[in-house]
């Protein structure tokens, strides 16, 4: 059975990279986290002091990209890949409101973007993948045979990132985490250079009332259909 390649996209906390995990353990796909290298690039920047008073850096930043080198390696226990930045693992320092609070303007910088998307590309040539981010269908594989853009309520999405994050020890509250989320989608939908919107062709899922399983049984009829017929126009 030939591979393709399935490209997710869709807002902050909107459980893309869980939904994106599971569908690539089924199909036996490599699975790569895009936001996750925005995150690994954000975190560099915050550990080398290219944010200091909550101010970047962007032309400390670009010069600095040479050094930053970024990959995923896979932990048996648990399951997934994990990242790597510069040979160390990061995979928790990167999941805090600190970074998260960073990333989008990180992520605003094209030639951040340029870097990235090149590593992303080379990952796909192969097929058999599915990736999730912001622009994956739109810039990064606007070719791809089956396109997704999830979605939920703001509120929704503070929710679960909340719970997540007290999960692993933060102390905050739901408020600043709700500012997060929302101040994240302002950004990530107006930055110039690819913008966060709904690929041509992609297929929308809310899951604000979804389970895991009934997204993932959804995505895998997709992925079936698109395997057999061709890619799915919407």
């Amino acid at each position: 059975m030939r591979k393709i390649v399935v490209a997710i996209d869709g807002f902050s906390s909107t459980g893309k990279s869980t939904i994106a995990k599971e569908l690539a353990k089924t199909l036996n796909y490599i699975y790569v986290d895009t936001g996750a290298m925005y995150r690994a690039v954000t975190y560099y920047a915050l550990k080398n002091g290219l944010i200091t008073d909550e101010e970047l850096n962007k032309p400390s930043l670009i010069e600095s990209l040479d050094k930053i080198h970024i990959s995923f390696k896979y932990n048996s226990e648990k399951e997934f890949s994990e990242v790597y930045l510069n040979g160390e693992n990061i995979e928790d320092q990167i999941r805090t409101l600190e970074v998260s609070r960073y990333v989008s303007p990180v992520a605003t910088i094209s030639e951040v973007r340029k870097k990235l998307v090149q590593q992303q590309q080379l990952m796909g040539k192969e097929k058999g993948i599915v990736m999730d981010g912001r622009d994956i269908g739109t810039v990064v594989f606007p070719d791809a045979e089956l396109k997704i853009f999830m979605t939920a309520s703001a509120e929704t999405r503070a929710k679960r990132r909340f719970k997540e994050l007290l999960e692993r020890g933060h102390n905050l509250s739901y408020e600043e985490v709700l500012e997060n989320v929302t101040t994240r989608d302002k950004i990530d939908s107006s930055r110039e250079d690819s913008p966060l919107i709904k690929a041509k062709g992609a297929f929308e899922i809310d899951n604000s009332f979804l389970a895991i399983e009934e997204q993932v049984e959804t995505l895998l009829k997709l992925v079936d259909r698109a395997i057999k017929k061709g890619p799915i126009i919407k």
